[in-house]
Parts: C-alpha cells; sequence; structure tokens
C-alpha cells in the first residue's frame, strides 16, 4: 500500500494576503488558485521551493469559529516545519524579508533549528535536519 498526506489546510484571514506572504516572504511557489464557483470559494495551494512532498492549502476562514484558529491552529505549538538544505543561507533571507524570529537559531542533536512566526502569528520550525537523522534518510 502506498499513501501519502497531499495537503495541510491552514486557516488564513484572507487569500491574497497569504498568497503574498508565502509567495514573497517564505518565495513558496504558488501550485494553484482556482475559483470554485459552486462553494463561492478559492481553492489555494503553495509548496516550499523544490519541494515534491506534502503541500498547505491556505483554506480562509468561512465561519466566526474558524477564525478563532487563524494564527493558532496548533495552540501555541510549532505547527509546521520547513526543512532545508542550507539552513544559515534561508535564515539570513528570510531575516532579510521581514520574517519574525521568536527563537534563535540552535544546534540541536538532530540539527539546526530557529521558530519563525508566519504573518498569522502560527509558529514554524525552520531547521536543517542532519544527514543521519531519519527523516533526513527518507528525503534521499
Amino acid at each position: 500500500m502506498i499513501q501519502s498526506i497531499v495537503h495541510i489546510a491552514l486557516v488564513v484571514k484572507d487569500y491574497d494576503e497569504a498568497i503574498e506572504f508565502y509567495t514573497k516572504k517564505l518565495n513558496f511557489t504558488l501550485v494553484e488558485d482556482t475559483y470554485q464557483p459552486e462553494q463561492d470559494k478559492r481553492w489555494v495551494v503553495v509548496s516550499p521551493p523544490g519541494s515534491v512532498g506534502t503541500t498547505i492549502l491556505l483554506a480562509k476562514a468561512s465561519k466566526p469559529e474558524q477564525e478563532l484558529f487563524i494564527g493558532n491552529q496548533a495552540g501555541g505549538r510549532v505547527f509546521l516545519f520547513l526543512n532545508t538544505d542550507d539552513f544559515w543561507r534561508d535564515y539570513h533571507e528570510m531575516v532579510a524579508r521581514g520574517i519574525q524570529f521568536v527563537r534563535e537559531p540552535k544546534e540541536q542533536p538532530y540539527g539546526m533549528v530557529a521558530v519563525f512566526q508566519d504573518l498569522y502569528g502560527n509558529l514554524w520550525d525552520l531547521l536543517e535536519l542532519n544527514e543521519d537523522h531519519p527523516i533526513a534518510k527518507r528525503m534521499k
């Protein structure tokens, strides 16, 4: 059996401001932006540069109860983990683009890591896993 997680939904306030942040600040690729008239919403998918795995579905909050989760999808914990092949290159580029880091870079047993916020306050790890890490081995 072969299965994979294709998308992770990220609740956003506005499609266009989210697209702007992810494509301009994080350098993600806009994979799809399709209007769905039957539901009066857009199907907006972004992906990190060079990624062939899971993508992020930018899902605009459409109900008041969904709006409560904008920026707090993981209850204050790190929600998403962006792995890179060059931590310091990406860290410096992100700082130059105005990304706010809330935890400075630190060497950990699994690799380099720093925590940043997206435009709504969701926490992300920027990390470069060591080559011997089980996930890094799977990505080769």
